[in-house]
């Protein structure tokens, strides 16, 4: 499902470390904070999106996360955003590609793999 070339992807920064490389993005984003329970093996951290799209998401996170890691997590996506009557409940498999620090929350950037919309 990402069709992005090896080459062009995203970068892990080390915290306080900024990079001349220009980011590639191949989805529109939108600017979401939604509460959401990240899944990591047996460990679970509480967090919030920054920003979604269709193929990966911006979380913050009190804690860093390892670039590689794989990831679940659901998303209650609201209807207004969808343009559906309701809020869509979708879990998603997906790992995590670049973390860095701002200010005292660390930015985790993780793709969407994978994803499944709740039964209603």
């Amino acid at each position: 499902m990402n069709g992005l070339n090896p080459a062009l992807s995203p970068v892990s920064v080390p915290p306080g470390q900024a990079t001349s490389q220009q980011e590639v993005r191949c989805a529109v984003r939108f600017p979401l904070a939604l509460p959401v329970v990240l899944s990591a093996g047996a460990e679970e951290l509480v967090a919030f999106t920054r920003n979604v799209s269709a193929s990966g998401a911006l979380f913050e996170l009190p804690d860093p996360m390892a670039a590689g890691l794989e990831i679940r997590f659901s998303l209650r996506m609201p209807g207004s955003v969808l343009g559906t009557p309701h809020d869509i409940l979708v879990h998603c498999l997906g790992r995590v590609v670049r973390c860095s620090l701002s200010e005292s929350q660390y930015l985790v950037g993780a793709t969407i793999d994978e994803y499944k919309f709740a039964e209603q």
